[in-house]
């Protein structure tokens, strides 16, 4: 099973990049300062892939495998600020004005894009949605 949604899957969205994955014991190699907590929650596996939308907006897409639904609704919860928005997408969801985050059973998604523009809510949600449908 691939998660990433293939370039023009969903409109507007180009995958930029070869998907890389690292195992919960290399994962200080992609998320240094964070993947202790990620390992602590259960982490098995992270995935990450690079988006561009329409030419003017670059995202990254991570994908975490965790042991359980429990691991990736304690990551999606931890550091929830006022500014999250609640989505419905997956089982539990929130949008930040330049993320959107969800889980679905054991996988946490994380779609983080490095600008924002007037289209950068929609189109990450778009995305998101795409990641959805193959997870």
């Amino acid at each position: 099973m691939d998660p990433f949604p293939v370039s023009g899957a969903i409109a507007g969205w180009q995958k930029t990049d070869e998907t890389r994955t690292f195992e919960a014991k290399d994962l200080w190699q992609y998320i240094d300062g964070d993947a202790e907590h990620f390992i602590q929650a259960g982490v098995i596996s992270t995935a990450t892939s690079d988006y561009s939308y329409n030419g003017q907006l670059e995202a990254v897409v991570d994908i975490h495998t965790m042991g359980n639904g429990d691991g990736a609704k304690k990551i999606l919860e931890t550091g929830l600020t006022q500014d999250a928005k609640t989505l419905q997408l997956g089982d539990e969801a929130v949008e930040y004005a330049q993320s959107v985050s969800f889980r679905k059973g054991p996988y946490l998604v994380r779609i983080v894009a490095y600008e924002s523009t007037p289209d950068t809510p929609q189109a990450l949600l778009a995305l998101a949605h795409g990641v959805e449908a193959r997870l």
